[in-house]
């Protein structure tokens, strides 16, 4: 997320935020975190659809989480759908130890 903030253009913040939204999945905090900086980046950019998804995110990061009911992969964004897993990037699936 650290990446997204110093991020130059909105193609490259997403890019970081979803990302990190893939690593984030497994750990209530960071996940329900990062469903917050996707919202501060889609209020930023006046984009109505995309924070009303991100506030029903934050509202549902944190049990999802905790009971390992997240789609692996999904990218957090409201057009990656709310239960919609998705395939992880090789170099992040390697992080997360070949998942």
């Amino acid at each position: 997320m650290t990446a997204a903030a110093g991020a130059s253009t909105t193609e490259v913040r997403w890019y970081h935020l979803e990302r990190a939204h893939i690593l984030s999945q497994p750990y209530p905090w960071l996940h329900t975190r990062n469903h917050g900086a996707m919202l501060k980046a889609a209020v930023t950019e006046h984009d109505r659809r995309e924070s009303w998804g991100q506030l029903i995110r934050i509202v549902v990061a944190a049990p999802g989480s905790w009971s390992g009911r997240y789609p692996a992969g999904n990218t957090g964004r409201v057009e990656a759908g709310l239960m919609s897993p998705m395939p992880i990037p090789r170099d992040l699936a390697d992080a997360l130890g070949g998942t």
